[in-house]
């Protein structure tokens, strides 16, 4: 339902858009009723559209959990059992597939002199059962075999589904003699099951990085601020999060109130620049119909711009307020990659950084099947730095002014893409108006110069 609502929205956005420029020149012997007659069908088309909307939307408010919301734009693409067979991933583009009990798949990738990120989000099937260990691998390898960076991703102590992401990669790194050489790289996704039977849906993604136009410092400093800062000011923002990666709901510095239900995964973004250090927290509300203890109540996963992930955390509820935090992590830096310590090298862009919250399903039985609220309290410590000097368009790996406005308005990607969509029929649409005045204009030159004659 929340798939359908955010095609009806993109459509009503994109036909408003192009009905907005009706600008109507009639021609000679043309009524002008006949002239608009095409800018009132895009009227009608998008109050269509504007009707399917509402309708998907209520659709989903109607008390069922929204299922993930896959990239609308995403490729369907089916992983090869062997690398010979494998498909070739583009930059830009978004994908999708299905990975099986057991399976394993491979993707293709050539590179050139960049760093490469493959990340994948596993999304099992809602309300499905899972062991400690469940979970998925990814990886990358060069055309020997020889593995490059992988990333692995499971449930741990949380025995209930939810969307995972993890990450292979390539890092390009003049003092290393592997994975170094131009050509074809093979990704590997091996999924580890043991409870688990259900087919699990892939979103695939595929980012590259520029390298640095001279090599920057390499160790880690050895002080840095660990300490965890006050509350942010202000009173609760309604903010409801998003249902997956591709309309995860922007956030900045704050406290943000969502509503979620048991067995959702409500997702948010974050721009985090150079230098700057992130800290979340999250807070169910208490509850006036019960006090039985819940286990890994609530999960709040952390994921980095190119969705590798970072950090997570879980806390128990038993009708109080509960409140759990992530590890205070260091400030975004190029040198963070070269630490073993996972969360540390997560640290190691700038750009939209991802944090899901999942509530346990085992809620609805205890406190009754509704929604729970859901604090979220965002701090950013430290000013913006100059980025480490890219040899190219860092890309997705910056925080932009457009990013710093998204995330004080609340824009979702999803959003941000069609806004982006819609301009770009206003244009086309403008530039066809144009045309038409200018026809319009030299048709009624034409007959007054006849008429003079």
């Amino acid at each position: 339902m929340k798939t359908q609502a955010g095609i009806g929205r993109r459509a009503g956005a994109l036909i408003t858009a192009a009905a907005a420029v009706g600008a109507v020149v009639a021609l000679p012997g043309q009524t002008a009723a006949a002239a608009a007659g095409g800018t009132a069908g895009l009227s009608r088309a998008a109050g269509g559209a504007a009707a399917l909307s509402a309708a998907a939307g209520g659709a989903a408010a109607g008390g069922a959990v929204p299922p993930y919301t896959f990239d609308s734009s995403a490729q369907r693409v089916q992983g090869a059992a062997s690398s010979s067979d494998a498909v070739q991933l583009k930059t830009g583009q978004t994908y999708r597939d299905t990975l099986k009990k057991n399976g394993k798949v491979y993707y293709r990738v050539d590179l050139d002199q960049q760093n490469a990120y493959v990340s994948v989000v596993a999304v099992p099937k809602a309300g499905g059962k899972v062991e400690y260990g469940d979970g998925f691998k990814v990886s990358m390898q060069d055309g020997s075999g020889t593995e490059c960076g992988y990333q692995q991703a499971n449930f741990s102590s949380s025995e209930y589904t939810r969307p995972l992401a993890a990450y292979a990669r390539r890092i390009v790194d003049a003092d290393s003699s592997t994975c170094q050489r131009a050509g074809a790289y093979y990704v590997l996704v091996e999924r580890e099951s043991k409870a688990s039977t259900d087919d699990w849906e892939l979103e695939i993604r595929y980012a590259s990085e520029p390298v640095l136009k001279k090599a920057g410092p390499t160790e880690l400093p050895e002080v840095w601020a660990s300490g965890t800062p006050g509350p942010p000011a202000g009173d609760p923002q309604p903010r409801q999060g998003g249902s997956g990666v591709h309309d995860a709901t922007s956030l900045t510095q704050g406290e943000w109130r969502s509503d979620i239900r048991p067995g959702q995964t409500l997702f948010y973004r974050v721009p985090v620049d150079w230098g700057q250090q992130l800290f979340a927290t999250a807070e169910l509300g208490s509850s006036a119909t019960g006090d039985e203890y819940i286990g890994h109540a609530l999960v709040l996963s952390l994921e980095n711009p190119a969705l590798g992930h970072v950090d997570e955390n879980t806390v128990s509820y038993s009708g109080k307020p509960s409140t759990l935090a992530l590890d205070a992590l260091r400030p975004v830096a190029h040198e963070n990659r070269s630490s073993y310590d996972e969360a540390t090298s997560g640290m190691r862009f700038a750009g939209w950084y991802y944090l899901s919250a999942t509530l346990n399903p085992a809620m609805a039985k205890e406190y009754g099947d509704k929604t729970v609220p859901l604090t979220l309290r965002v701090s950013l410590r430290g000013n913006a730095k100059p980025g480490p000097g890219y040899d190219g368009d860092p890309g997705q790996f910056s925080v932009t002014a457009d990013d710093k406005e998204a995330a004080e308005k609340g824009t979702s990607r999803a959003q941000a893409a069609s806004g982006s969509d819609s301009m770009r029929v206003v244009a086309a649409a403008g530039i066809g108006s144009g045309t038409v005045l200018l026809l319009g204009l030299g048709a009624w030159t034409l007959v007054a110069r006849r008429r003079a004659a």
